[in-house]
């Protein structure tokens, strides 16, 4: 497969994602193509660890790719993408459960379905140039891929605020709140990758690790806190509005920005997922939203004009202050006979 490259290399499994002009977007086969992967290297005792990269200098991966999705959407196919997330999910869950080291490298932009496949292994390394985000508001969904359960364990009201505004974090940023875990300069990785598939030794990823660049997200923990703990969203606008700081600022512009129906949605979440450690249960959580995401949501829309019309005018199906939350709450109901499993 072109979009993606899998075979072993001395004791590790290699998995590297090799559509740089796209940067990287995980398409539908590249997920089955993952998950497939980890079932063959379970019980291949060659191979002692799985190493995950991605070719190109801007972006491990920016996300998941979305153009079918909105086109089966429109048709009002919306079997597709759920076909697509429930896989996915569970891929993301594979990961996550694995038996064996996963080490992941994740240069430039790591976001939405990327950080799906980079960041759930066991040693999760950052650069100089990495940027982690969870987008999803802005198009409408939620943080998804597992990520609304890094999220809801970051410090304080953290993942609150990353989950609705899609903040990007850089490589401090992204230990401190828990979607990587070492700081590696990126000169040495292929040298590092080397040893990894030499040795099969994950300890040399900690060997490796080196003092993270200061960071901008520890010293705003105290007004993050103040405002994303508010309660709900039209609480959490009014306390920013009412906070004079550049700070509140930006935070109230990247908010409104947001699809009002996932931000709130995602604020649930936070509180439902809180000290939650069982990636299934998050996947779970997740897909109640996604899969209705195109019929009841407003992802369509966003697609529509963030990628589609590249407007940037989205016209939301709520409005922050008249928004419910029996309307949110629906959104994340059970599925019945649709509720996402693991088999």
């Amino acid at each position: 497969m072109s979009d993606i490259s899998i075979r072993i290399e001395g004791a590790a499994g290699r998995i590297t994602l090799t559509r740089p002009k796209a940067l990287n977007a995980v398409t539908y086969e590249m997920v089955t193509a993952i998950h497939t992967a980890l079932d063959d290297w379970r019980e291949e005792d060659s191979v002692k660890l799985v190493v995950i990269d991605a070719e190109g200098e801007k972006a491990f991966s920016a996300g998941g790719d979305i153009a079918d999705l909105y086109e089966s959407g429109m048709k009002g196919d919306f079997a597709f993408g759920q076909r697509f997330w429930a896989d996915e999910y569970r891929m993301n869950a594979a990961l996550h459960e694995y038996e064996k080291p996963v080490v992941s490298f994740l240069q430039g932009f790591t976001m939405g379905g990327g950080m799906g496949v980079g960041c759930h292994g066991s040693h999760r390394v950052v650069g100089e140039s990495s940027q982690v985000a969870m987008p999803e508001c802005g198009i409408g969904l939620v943080p998804d891929v597992g990520g609304s359960m890094i999220l809801a364990n970051a410090p304080g009201h953290t993942g609150a605020y990353l989950g609705t505004t899609g903040t990007r974090m850089g490589p401090t940023e992204a230990i401190y709140a828990g979607f990587a875990d070492h700081y590696i300069p990126e000169a040495e990785w292929p040298a590092l990758i080397s040893q990894l598939e030499l040795t099969g030794d994950a300890k040399l990823v900690e060997m490796a690790a080196t003092t993270p660049p200061e960071g901008t997200l520890m010293p705003l923990q105290d007004e993050i806190d103040a405002a994303f703990g508010a309660g709900d969203l039209r609480d959490i606008l009014q306390k920013l509005d009412e906070t004079d700081t550049k700070f509140a600022a930006s935070a109230a512009k990247d908010l409104r920005r947001a699809a009002p129906l996932s931000a709130a949605a995602t604020l649930m979440m936070m509180e439902r997922l809180e000290g939650c450690t069982d990636i299934r249960e998050a996947l779970a959580l997740e897909y109640r939203f996604t899969a209705r995401s195109m019929e009841h949501g407003d992802f369509l829309e966003g697609i529509r004009a963030a990628i589609i019309d590249k407007d940037r005018q989205p016209r939301w199906k709520h409005a922050a202050g008249g928004l419910k939350q029996d309307e949110v709450a629906a959104m994340l109901a059970p599925l019945g006979d649709m509720e996402l499993t693991f088999d």
